[in-house]
């Protein structure tokens, strides 16, 4: 099932209306992916102060972290279905106004939460009842963002304006890890485990208000404000469900490597290096940097190219150069005879060639639904794939690991699911700008 174009053709937008549409969507994502990444970078002391019971082992807590960050992406399908459903009926501005609200409430709420130490058992669950809201909520973010950035994009420019999603995916990235490099500096280890952890989370609540502010004065897309006038006027044919989960479960198969490679690689890569390689929190983190500094570039650039060449082209170049570089460019980091400016290389490579799957895919995975379904099948396609494949990415790989011993696990994960991806991708209509 492919969709018509989500460009709005309909009538004409208002000078800036375009542009205005891409900063509300843009930074409802970059709170989201700021927040997932500080969790990821913290942890190692999230699992000392909310994991680990006296008695219990290191690796142990560091499981049972990722298993509660899992968790949260197995609610993104949840919320996809959920918000994406109102979002189809009742339009994408409200709903987007609802889930960057209830995003920024349950991350600050992080930042406040007493540990182990102070409440005992309850601070597991706690911890997890908000990583919870923060997936039902994130499930809603996807559909909504991509569909208000595409449904608003100019004819021709859906890929670079889809491209904006993944870009601020990579700011949000970045400025989790900048948090965290800046903290490591300025605090002492002691400091940092104690309270230091905490600012990141609660610095969302400035954000998020602020991007509540911006969707509160967002218009509704044309094209939705098209398909339901068709509705007064009479039900618009709808597509089977049949149709529509075959579409998720293609759409699911075309980002899965994006997904995988891209939290292995920019998310799970600092505690993967300190706990497989023994290297400082600060090395991991600067590690980190670089390869969401590659990862940034790549994006936008691949959205505008997929605009001239097809989104096909450029998204199978991301997917097979990760399964023919991932393991190599991971023997890199573990040989300690190589440079360290060898290695920053190459974790920037690796971050810039998930970014050319990045770039296209929203658009993609956009113009695989039409306007009646769009915020439901893309949300639930991304969602799917992000639940299996990113949230389970650091406790795949730190389990396996540790029970095998292999520390080329992460380099096998993401080659492996962006081998899938390039069968699936194989199948996109190959047509410019679409």
């Amino acid at each position: 099932m492919t969709g018509p174009a989500p460009g709005p053709g309909l009538r004409t937008l208002r000078p800036g209306q375009s542009r205005g549409a891409l900063v509300a969507g843009s930074v409802g994502n970059f709170i989201e992916w700021y927040e997932f990444g500080v969790y990821g970078y913290f942890a190692t002391i999230i699992a000392a102060r909310f994991f680990t019971p006296e008695g219990g082992s290191a690796v142990e807590a560091l499981v049972k972290t990722y298993a509660s960050f899992a968790l949260a992406f197995f609610f993104r399908p949840v919320g996809a279905a959920v918000f994406g459903r109102l979002g189809d009926r009742i339009g994408r501005r409200p709903v987007l106004i609802v889930v960057i609200a209830l995003m920024t409430g349950a991350t600050t709420a992080i930042g406040a939460l007493p540990t182990y130490a102070t409440v005992g058992a309850l601070a597991p669950w706690l911890l997890t009842l908000l990583r919870v809201l923060q997936g039902l909520s994130a499930g809603g973010e996807f559909g909504g963002a991509v569909s208000l950035m595409t449904e608003f994009a100019p004819p021709g420019r859906r890929g670079l304006y889809g491209s904006w999603q993944s870009f601020t995916v990579a700011l949000g990235l970045l400025g989790g890890a900048g948090a965290a490099a800046l903290l490591a500096t300025l605090l002492s280890a002691e400091q940092l485990g104690d309270w230091g952890w905490r600012l990141p989370f609660l610095l969302t609540l400035p954000m998020g208000l602020g991007a509540l502010w911006l969707r509160l004065r967002l218009a509704e897309t044309p094209v939705f404000e098209a398909e339901r006038e068709q509705v007064r006027q009479g039900e618009p044919e709808r597509p089977a469900a049949g149709e529509v989960v075959r579409a998720v479960a293609l759409g699911a198969g075309r980002v899965m490597g994006w997904s995988a490679a891209g939290y292995t690689l920019l998310v799970v890569l600092p505690s993967y290096l300190q706990s497989a390689l023994n290297t400082s929190f600060r090395q991991a983190l600067l590690a980190t940097v670089l390869a969401n500094l590659g990862f940034a570039a790549a994006i936008v650039p691949a959205g505008l190219l997929s605009d001239r060449i097809g989104r096909r082209p450029v998204m199978l170049a991301g997917a097979g150069l990760v399964v023919v570089l991932a393991v190599p460019l991971l023997n890199l980091l573990q040989e300690s005879g190589t440079s360290n400016a060898a290695k920053g290389l190459a974790v920037c490579v690796a971050g810039g060639v998930v970014g050319l799957m990045a770039g296209p895919g929203p658009a993609m995975l956009a113009e695989m639904f039409p306007t009646s379904v769009r915020y439901t099948g893309l949300g639930l396609a991304y969602a799917l794939s992000n639940a299996v494949f990113s949230g389970c990415a650091g406790l795949i790989i730190t389990e396996a690991v540790k029970r095998t011993g292999n520390i080329d696990i992460p380099g096998y994960y993401a080659a492996a699911t962006c081998a899938v991806s390039v069968l699936a991708l194989a199948k996109v209509p190959h047509r410019k700008g679409s």
